[in-house]
C-alpha cells in the first residue's frame, strides 16, 4: 500500500526561518546561508503564508524577535533539522570531517585581552568542533549593529529578547609590580602617597572611592597617570609605573605568576559580574551553551589575589 504524501513546507524557507531566528537577524541569515537579505524576508514571507498563521516575527530596528507562533515552530524546527544534517552525515561516509560550528562572541576588550584570550588554548584543545570568533567593543547588548550567539558585558542587566548567564565575579583593588615594593614598601594605606597612581579615563572614581574606603580619603599621590582603556592600566602596572586598581579576576594570572601583587588584599570595592547574554532563542544543546558552561566552569576557578 503506497504511503500518505507527506505535506511539507517549502524547505528553503524552513532554513531561511531558522537561521533568522537563531541569530536574530535576517542579515545575518542572509550571510549564512549565502543568499541577499531580501530573500531571507521573502522566504519567510512565503513560510507565513503556507501555514496561514499571525507573523512569525516581530520586526524591530536593527534586529528580529520571534513570536509566540514563531517560537513554537521553531522548538519543532531546529531540533528537526539538526536531526536531518546528523542523518546526511551519518550517510556521508568519512569523505571529510564535518565543518566546526562557529560561535559568534562579542566581548569587552580588557576582558578579553586579560581573561579570555590566554584561555582559548585550553578551549580549542578540549572543544576542537567549535570555532569562536571574538570581536570586543563597549557597546551595550541592544546596541550593537551586528548579531552575535554570545555578548560578554557586566551585569546583571535585562535586555529584550535575551537571557543572562554569570560568568566570572570580581572586586577591585590595589595592584603593582613587586619591584616598586622594594625601595617604598606599602604597609600600610598612607604609604600610597609616595606613589604613582594609575587611572582610568572610564572610572575616574575608583581610586577615590577605594581611598575613602581605606580610611584615607584625603591622600595625595606623589603622582598620577590617567590611560583610556582598563588593559593600559593594568599593563602600566606590571611595567612598573605605578599602582593601579587592579580587577581582581583580570589580574589574578599576573599575581599568581608574581608580575603583579595586591599589597592591601582586605580592602577592596565592589564590581559587576561579568555576564554571558545569549538571544533567547538559543538551544539548549548549541555550541554556545557549551561554550558557556565552558567560561562558567573556568570563572570558578580563577582564583582572587590574596596579597
Amino acid at each position: 500500500m503506497p504511503q500518505r504524501r507527506r505535506e511539507l513546507p517549502p524547505l528553503n524557507a524552513v532554513r531561511a526561518f531558522e537561521a533568522a531566528a537563531r541569530h536574530g537577524s535576517f542579515k545575518e541569515a542572509a550571510s549564512e546561508l549565502g543568499v541577499t537579505q531580501g530573500a531571507i524576508s521573502q522566504q519567510v514571507r512565503l513560510l507565513e503564508n503556507w501555514l496561514g498563521q499571525p507573523p512569525l516575527f516581530q520586526r524591530m530596528t536593527r534586529r528580529v524577535v520571534l513570536t509566540a507562533s514563531g517560537a513554537a515552530l521553531l522548538a519543532d524546527v531546529g531540533p528537526a533539522l539538526d536531526r536531518i544534517a546528523a542523518a546526511v552525515r551519518q550517510h556521508a561516509g568519512h569523505a571529510g570531517k564535518p565543518p566546526a560550528a562557529v560561535v559568534q562572541v562579542n566581548a569587552l576588550a580588557t576582558f578579553s585581552l586579560r581573561w579570555l584570550l590566554p584561555r582559548m588554548t585550553r578551549f580549542r584543545a578540549e572543544y576542537p568542533d567549535i570555532e569562536v570568533r571574538l570581536t570586543t567593543s563597549s557597546d551595550p547588548v541592544d546596541a550593537l549593529s551586528d548579531s552575535f550567539d554570545i555578548v560578554i558585558r557586566g551585569g546583571p542587566d535585562t535586555f529584550h529578547g535575551f537571557v543572562s548567564r554569570p560568568l566570572l565575579a570580581e572586586r577591585r583593588l590595589p595592584v603593582c609590580n613587586p619591584s616598586l615594593l622594594v625601595e617604598r614598601p606599602l604597609t600600610e594605606v598612607a604609604d600610597l602617597a609616595r606613589h604613582t597612581l594609575l587611572h582610568v579615563t572610564s572610572m575616574p572614581r575608583l581610586w577615590r572611592d577605594w581611598l575613602a574606603t581605606a580610611g584615607q580619603a584625603g591622600l595625595e599621590p606623589s603622582a598620577s597617570l590617567t590611560f583610556d582603556h582598563f588593559y593600559l592600566t593594568i599593563q602600566a602596572a606590571i611595567d612598573g609605573l605605578g599602582v593601579a586598581m587592579g580587577p581582581t579576576a583580570l589580574v589574578a594570572d599576573d599575581v599568581a605568576a608574581g608580575r603583579l601583587v595586591a599589597p592591601f588584599p582586605k580592602v577592596s570595592l565592589p564590581a559587576r559580574t561579568y555576564f554571558a547574554y545569549l538571544p533567547e532563542t538559543h538551544r539548549p544543546d548549541s555550541p554556545s551553551v557549551a561554550f558557556c558552561d565552558w567560561l562558567e566552569a573556568l570563572g570558578r576557578e580563577t582564583m582572587v589575589p590574596d596579597g
